[in-house]
């Protein structure tokens, strides 16, 4: 087993003491395409890798949370907040269940939320940009959590049994937020001028974000051969992205709304959609810490952490007084 802290020199150790056993019969489960569990021997950049990937979902889980919920006071009916309450209650269970996936490979919820608040673990930069209006919700609903899907069926097949585990109860909460969101468009499309207009608005802030939240073009990415190797993941980044896109087209075009990109159209040799060039620059200044609400998600996320402290120690406290007993119990 290994501890909760990951220190350079204690992970060069066991880099250094190779287990023959172990990695054959590692290699052999990814070959066979079965399941590495946690009490399976796994290389350490393997333990890594997924900690990486998992701690990265369960922060853009909670962090997501964010823009929607500073929604829930100006939801239009009593039915669209029921149905934003809802949602945002089942971003923070995501997120529940994936740090649980992950301390089963030794690092704890603490020390992640821990990195987070030091900027040293990441989250999806889509969630650095504001919503501005109510058709955010719903340009977030069918664009973010749309890419969002894309990204995440495949790890309902990862080789790490409990991220794959967890994923397959988040892709179906995922499923019914995205058609709750373009429900929401749905109706602004059928409205007003001034809804039309601002649902049209919404798509177009929101369009490139969800197109970068499937990561890097193939070619810059430094994680995607290992992962895929590993079949830790299963498609590469433009992979996700173009079918994404293939599937989003035909979606807006019965909004009666357009996506913000003159070079979109349909390739019959590829068979695919052409798009326009992303603004790569962009993503990586706000992946570093320089887009619009950066600063405010990480400290209203410290501060949300500082506030709730007092639960989680009465929380411990009962817990070691519920054990305490249980040992009293069983010594008498």
């Amino acid at each position: 087993m290994y501890g909760a802290t990951f220190g350079e020199d204690e992970s060069q150790a066991r880099e250094a003491v190779v287990d023959t056993d172990g990695q054959a019969h590692f290699d052999g489960l990814i070959a066979d395409d079965s399941r590495i569990e946690p009490r399976d021997w796994m290389p350490d950049a393997y333990r890594q890798t997924v900690i990486r990937q998992i701690a990265q979902h369960a922060h853009s889980e909670i962090i997501g949370m964010q823009p929607e919920g500073n929604f829930l006071t100006r939801a239009p009916s009593l039915r669209r907040k029921a149905i934003l309450l809802a949602k945002v209650q089942d971003e923070a269970g995501h997120g529940q269940y994936l740090y649980s996936a992950m301390e089963t490979l030794g690092m704890s919820r603490d020390e992640a939320m821990d990195l987070l608040h030091q900027g040293r673990h990441k989250y999806s930069s889509v969630f650095n940009y504001p919503a501005v209006t109510w058709a955010d919700m719903g340009a977030i609903g069918w664009l973010v959590d749309g890419a969002a899907i894309v990204n995440q069926v495949a790890p309902c097949r990862t080789s790490y049994g409990p991220y794959a585990r967890a994923m397959i109860r988040i892709c179906k909460e995922e499923s019914f937020h995205q058609r709750q969101g373009y429900e929401a468009l749905h109706v602004l499309s059928r409205g007003t001028d001034e809804q039309r207009r601002m649902c049209q608005d919404a798509i177009n802030r929101w369009w490139w974000p969800a197109l970068m939240m499937c990561g890097p073009p193939d070619t810059e990415s430094s994680h995607t051969a290992q992962s895929m190797q590993w079949k830790i993941k299963r498609h590469t980044n433009d992979e996700l992205r173009q079918k994404f896109i293939d599937m989003s087209v035909s979606q807006v075009e019965v909004l009666g709304m357009t996506f913000p990109d003159p070079d979109l159209a349909w390739n019959e040799e590829r068979g695919h959609y052409d798009y326009g060039q992303i603004d790569w620059d962009e993503m990586y200044r706000v992946v570093k810490g320089d887009g619009p609400c950066n600063t405010k998600r990480i400290e209203h996320r410290n501060q949300a952490h500082n506030e709730g402290r007092w639960v989680r120690e009465a929380s411990n406290a009962n817990a070691a007084k519920q054990a305490a007993r249980a040992h009293g119990k069983a010594a008498a």
